[in-house]
């Protein structure tokens, strides 16, 4: 814990340092800072196959995180190419972002009461509910989390991952030994190579780590959620602007589902005598120059990117984790996605 704090305190310190640097640009703002250079430069993650991942052959990033990056370029430029993807691994992504090397923090990373205060960060609102479990191999008999007594456990350094395993095993009695590491890739490794008995992760981590191992069908993702992991882009305090513009980009993306709006219909949803989908696409009101940005800003968005849902279905479905029954879908459909009203 000791450990910890320290942490904490250190990115406290780049964080004082930092944030009167980064907290001002032609017109007062990241924004201002973002448009003057012409690109936006996202903290991501690039080797999570879903969320956020690179083609080492084509140079190319893909997933749900990453299209997330887009739209907020799309945003801000009507560009998906106009941002630079920043990988970071878990333990620097805070500093990076608190001394202002990236502009938004986008890398499956969860809300917590000490990295929305203490290190000075906003969250935006929740792109994807998840919750951390552990996988095993079938043919280790395991069938829950439970029957992990004396068993040496792969986990990620610096991450809410590491301590939620600890304070688990505590307060279940069990005697586990947790194999650290730094980077994913190794982490991921060290499991396939069977150096651990078990993997534990977000469960989104965990279906995307199985496609990439030798033989994924002798794997097994345990039935037990141990945490609650809400994960959505971060970005500095003291930005009110570029936080706007960050959380109703995503905001944009849910409404237009609940509304019916996507890539494929948003040109004909234009001439909608709906007002919420006139608000929404910029037809009426100025909500778009009230974040500086243009009128048209989230129909650019939807035209680009589509709504959650298509953002959700190119991305995350073919890992295998579906939106049905789960917190990732509409409040309308039982699930936890909510915009407030564009008005």
């Amino acid at each position: 814990m000791w450990r910890s704090s320290l942490k904490v305190v250190a990115v406290l310190a780049l964080v004082a340092v930092a944030l009167p640097l980064v907290s001002i640009g032609q017109d007062g703002g990241t924004l201002g800072v973002i448009k003057e250079r012409g690109k936006l430069i996202c903290g991501v993650n690039s080797g999570v196959p879903g969320f956020g991942f690179l083609d080492e052959e084509t140079g190319t990033f893909s997933g749900f995180d990453i299209d997330y990056c887009r739209a907020l370029a799309v945003a801000i430029f009507n560009d998906p190419n106009a941002v630079e993807f920043r990988p970071l691994t878990a333990a620097a992504r805070f500093t990076a972002l608190a001394t202002g090397e990236i502009d938004v923090l986008i890398r499956n990373t969860t809300w917590t009461f000490l990295r929305d205060v203490d290190l000075k960060n906003n969250f935006a609102p929740t792109t994807f509910y998840d919750g951390q479990g552990f996988m095993v191999r079938k043919d280790s008999g395991i069938t829950s989390a439970l029957q992990l007594d004396g068993a040496t456990i792969c986990v990620l350094q610096g991450t809410t991952t590491e301590q939620n395993l600890i304070d688990w095993a505590a307060q279940n009695g069990l005697d586990i030994t947790p194999l650290v590491f730094a980077e994913t890739a190794a982490r991921d490794q060290a499991y396939d190579e069977g150096r651990c008995d078990a993997i534990t992760s977000d469960k989104s981590q965990l279906a995307a780590i199985r496609t990439k191992l030798a033989n994924p069908d002798e794997h097994v993702i345990l039935p037990e959620t141990i945490s609650k992991e809400p994960l959505g882009p971060v970005v500095r305090h003291g930005d009110d602007q570029w936080f706007d513009v960050v959380k109703w980009t995503v905001f944009c993306t849910i409404e237009a589902e609940e509304l019916g709006v996507n890539s494929q219909n948003v040109d004909a949803m234009l001439q909608s005598d709906d007002p919420r989908v006139r608000r929404l696409l910029g037809v009426e009101g100025d909500f778009g120059e009230k974040l500086g940005l243009s009128n048209d800003w989230c129909a650019n968005v939807i035209r680009t990117l589509g709504n959650y849902g298509e953002i959700y279905d190119r991305n995350i479905t073919p890992i295998g984790l579906t939106r049905e029954g789960t917190l990732n879908a509409l409040w309308t459909e039982g699930g936890l996605l909510y915009s407030p009203p564009f008005r």
